[in-house]
C-alpha cells in the first residue's frame, strides 16, 4: 500500500506553557509563525511530499475523468427579487466561479457580473451581492484566494459599468441599502487593526454609511458599541426603510443583541435586546409593531410580536413546537416558516395573526434555503423555493400563496448519474449516554450489506449549524464505485434546537464525539462496513470532530479526511477569527475548567507514539485565514514525529485558496480526485 515513509524532518522546540499549574509543551510554536523563512521551507517540503505520494496513486485519471462529467451541469443560485427584476447567479458547469445574471420583465437574461473575467486562475469570486429595492444598483462583494476580507464596488444595472465607488478592509459585513438608494450601511474593523495577532480580543467593528458617488474616507460614522469590546456589528433596514437596526454579535457565535433607531434619527439607538440571553432575528414590521424569530424561552424558536410602545412584553405569533424553525419570511403578507423535522425542511404558511394557512409540500425528504438571502415584496404572491436533497442537486421551484401550485423554476437534474438507482434512508442510533441520534445513508439501491462496502461517514457537530440533506456533486461518483456515503446528525449542531447544540459545546463537546463514534459503530454493527473500510471525514469544526475521533478511538477507522481543521484547542482564540470561538469551545486562559475539557480532548495534545493511528489526509490553504493552517501544519508535524507504524499521514496544502469560499471548481475537482484515490488504495476498491 504505501508502506514506512521517512517523512520531512521538523524540529522540536523546549517551549513549554503554565496553565493554572500545568506544564504543557508546545515543540511546534515556531509553525505558527507563516511567514518566517523556516516555516515557508518546511511547509513546501511538506506540500511536495504529498503532492508526490498522492499523484502516483492508482485511479486518479478515472476519478478526474468522471468528476469532470458528473460536475458538468448548470448550478443555479436562489433567485432574488429587486422591484421588477429577477437577479440569480448560474455556473454553467465547470466555470471557475459562479455568474451573476439579471433578468427584466418580459427579456432574457444577460449577465451583469462574470467574476471569472477577473483572474486568470478563477480565484476571485462573487462573495456577497445586495441591490436597491428598484434594482437599479447593485453593491458586490469580491473575495481573493479565498480569504475573508472583502471589497465592496457597485454596478449601476441598467448600464453594467461600475460607479467609482470602491470599499475596501470588509470582513464579516454585507451591506443594507437606505430605501431612498442613496447609499448603504456597512461595517468594518478600524483601518490600522487588520492584523490580527495575540490582541485581536480587543478588535470591534464600526458601522458606517456610504453615500452612494463618494469616497470611502467620506463614509460617515453610524455606531460603535461604547462598552462591548471585540464585537461584530451588522446593519439591517427594515423592509419598510423607516428602521435602521443593529445586530450585535459576536461576543457568543449563536446569541445576539438587536438595536434600532428610525433611520433619520441621528440619535442614540433603542437597545431593544440587549441581554446576551438568546437569538433575535428581525423577520418584518408593520409600522412599530415588530415580528422577531427568537430562542428567547424557546430553545425551538417562536415567532413574537413586539410593540416598540411596550417593548418589554413579548407577544406569541407562532409559538414554539416540537420542530425547530429555522428561517421565516413575509410572502403574500403572510409568514411562510421553514422547520426542521429530524434533520430535514418542511415549510408552513401562516397568516399574519399567527393562525396556520396550509403547508408547502415539497418533492421528497431533503433541505430548502428558502430563508437564506431571499428578498421579493412582502405583498408578492410568488417566492422562489430552492430544494435538494443527497441525490438531487439544488433546483428552484416557484410558489403562488395564493393558488397553492408549485411549478419548476431551475430544474436540474444529476448528469450522467442514474438517480433511480440509489436511495437515501434515515436510521436512528444510539449514543453513549442513551440519546437518540440520527443519520441519513445514501448507497445503491439492493446493495449487500455484507460489512465490506467502503464508507464515508461524515459531520460536524457545532455552532447550532444543521447538516439537513443537501447534493455534492462528487458523491455519484463514490456511491457508483459501491461506496456507501453516510451523515451524522450529532449534537452541537441545531437539528433539534438549541438545547441540542448546547449539549455539544464547552464541557459538553465530549458527547459530539461520542455521538460521532457511536454512529460509526452502528454502521460497522450493522454491516454496512467494517472499520478497515469506514473513512470518516469533517472540516474546519468537523475537522476537529474528526480529529479527535481518530485520537480517541483510533482503531475504529481505516482512514481520516481532515479538512481545514480546528486542532490547538488551547491556542485558536489568538488567530484571526478565533477570537470569536470562545462561546462555542471555552478560552483555556481564562478559565482552569475550560481548561481542562478542552486539555482532555485538543487533537494536538492528545498524539501519543504508542499507537497506531490510521491513514490520515489534512487538507489546509495557505489563505485561510478563518482556521489558520497552523492547526493542521502542527498536528502533522506532532503525528508524524510520534508515527511509528506503517499508516500514511499527509499534509495537503491548496495554494491560493482559503477555508472554502470561492475555491475554483477545478481546484475543488483536483481536492476530490486526492481524497478518492487515497481512499481508492486504502480500501482496494480496484479503480
Amino acid at each position: 500500500m504505501f508502506g514506512k515513509l521517512e517523512y520531512p524532518p521538523a524540529r522540536k522546540d523546549d517551549v513549554v506553557d503554565n496553565f493554572f499549574g500545568t506544564n504543557v509543551p508546545d515543540p511546534y510554536r515556531w509553525l505558527e509563525n507563516a511567514d518566517a523563512d523556516e516555516v515557508i521551507v518546511w511547509t513546501q517540503t511538506q506540500s511536495d511530499f504529498a503532492e508526490e505520494i498522492l499523484g502516483s496513486l492508482a485511479g486518479r485519471d478515472a476519478f478526474k475523468k468522471r468528476l469532470t462529467e458528473v460536475w458538468d451541469y448548470p448550478k443555479y443560485g436562489i433567485p432574488r427579487k429587486y422591484g421588477k427584476r429577477l437577479f440569480f447567479t448560474k455556473n454553467d458547469g465547470l466555470q471557475a466561479q459562479p455568474t451573476l445574471y439579471v433578468q427584466d420583465e418580459n427579456s432574457e437574461p444577460r449577465i451583469l457580473i462574470d467574476p471569472n473575467t477577473l483572474s486568470d486562475d478563477g480565484t476571485v469570486a462573487l462573495v456577497d451581492w445586495q441591490a436597491t429595492t428598484d434594482g437599479k444598483y447593485l453593491m458586490y462583494a469580491l473575495s481573493e484566494s479565498g480569504l475573508d476580507w472583502r471589497t465592496f464596488k457597485i454596478r449601476d444595472v441598467d448600464t453594467g459599468n461600475d460607479l467609482e465607488d470602491t470599499l475596501t478592509n470588509i470582513k464579516f459585513s454585507s451591506a443594507s441599502w437606505r430605501k431612498d438608494h442613496s447609499g448603504f450601511y456597512y461595517s468594518k474593523f478600524p483601518d490600522d487593526t487588520q492584523d490580527e495577532g495575540d490582541n485581536n480580543q480587543t478588535v470591534s467593528h464600526q458601522m458606517f454609511f456610504h453615500a452612494l458617488g463618494t469616497s470611502q474616507s467620506d463614509d460617515m460614522l453610524v455606531y460603535e458599541h461604547p462598552d462591548l469590546i471585540g464585537v461584530n456589528l451588522s446593519p439591517f433596514v427594515s423592509h419598510d426603510g423607516k428602521y435602521l437596526l443593529v445586530y450585535v454579535s459576536g461576543d457568543s457565535f449563536v446569541f445576539n443583541r438587536l438595536y434600532y433607531r428610525e433611520i433619520d434619527n441621528d440619535g442614540d439607538f433603542v437597545r431593544l435586546f440587549d441581554q446576551l440571553d438568546a437569538s433575535y432575528s428581525y423577520v418584518s414590521n408593520d409600522d412599530d409593531i415588530f415580528y422577531i424569530a427568537t430562542t428567547k424561552d424557546a430553545p425551538n424558536k417562536r415567532v413574537v410580536a413586539v410593540d416598540l410602545k411596550q417593548p418589554n412584553e413579548l407577544r406569541d405569533m407562532i409559538p414554539e413546537s416540537k420542530d425547530v424553525i429555522q428561517g421565516v419570511v413575509v410572502a403574500n403578507n403572510q409568514f411562510v416558516v421553514t422547520y426542521m423535522r429530524d434533520a430535514h425542511h418542511v415549510i408552513k404558511v401562516f397568516e399574519k395573526d399567527g393562525t396556520f394557512s396550509h403547508d408547502i409540500e415539497l418533492p421528497t425528504l431533503g433541505s430548502t434555503g428558502l430563508w437564506a438571502g431571499y428578498m421579493a415584496n412582502e405583498s408578492d404572491t410568488e417566492i422562489f423555493i430552492p430544494f435538494m436533497s443527497y441525490l438531487q442537486p439544488l433546483s428552484i421551484l416557484k410558489y403562488n400563496l395564493q393558488t397553492q401550485e408549485m411549478t419548476p423554476f431551475f430544474e436540474v437534474s444529476a448528469p450522467n448519474f442514474n438517480v433511480d438507482d440509489y436511495e437515501t434512508t434515515q436510521v436512528f442510533f444510539t449514543s453513549k449516554d442513551g440519546t437518540t441520534v440520527p443519520m441519513f445513508i445514501t448507497m445503491k439501491k439492493g446493495l449487500a450489506l455484507s460489512g465490506d462496502n467502503p464508507t464515508i461517514l461524515y459531520g460536524y457537530g457545532g455552532y447550532d449549524i444543521s447538516l439537513s440533506p443537501g447534493y455534492a456533486s462528487h458523491i455519484p461518483v463514490w456511491l457508483e464505485n459501491g461506496g456507501i456515503y453516510a451523515v451524522a446528525n450529532i449534537r452541537g449542531g441545531g437539528e433539534y434546537g438549541e438545547q441540542w447544540h448546547l449539549d455539544g459545546m464547552l464541557d459538553n463537546k465530549q458527547n459530539t464525539f461520542d455521538d460521532f463514534i457511536a454512529a460509526a459503530e452502528y454502521l460497522i454493527d450493522n454491516q454496512y462496513t467494517s472499520s478497515k473500510k469506514l473513512a470518516i471525514e469533517g472540516g474546519s469544526n468537523g475537522g476537529l470532530l474528526v480529529a479527535a475521533c481518530m485520537v480517541q478511538r483510533p482503531e475504529l477507522y481505516g482512514a481520516v479526511l481532515c479538512h481545514v481543521p480546528v486542532i490547538d484547542m488551547l491556542r485558536f482564540q489568538h488567530f484571526t477569527a478565533g477570537r470569536y470561538w470562545t462561546s462555542e469551545y471555552g478560552d483555556a486562559n481564562s478559565s482552569e475548567d475550560h481548561f481542562k475539557f478542552l486539555m482532555d480532548y485538543s487533537p494536538l495534545h492528545n498524539v501519543q507514539s504508542s499507537v497506531d493511528y490510521p491513514p490520515l489526509l489534512i487538507m489546509t490553504a495557505d489563505h485561510d485565514d478563518r482556521v489558520v493552517p497552523m492547526h493542521s501544519k502542527k498536528f502533522a508535524a506532532s503525528l508524524q514525529e510520534a508515527n511509528e507504524g506503517n499508516n500514511v499521514i499527509l499534509l495537503r496544502i491548496d495554494t491560493k485558496a482559503g477555508h472554502g469560499m470561492g475555491k475554483p471548481t477545478a481546484k475543488v475537482i483536483d481536492q476530490k480526485v486526492d481524497v478518492y484515490a487515497f481512499l481508492n488504495t486504502l480500501f482496494e476498491m480496484g479503480v
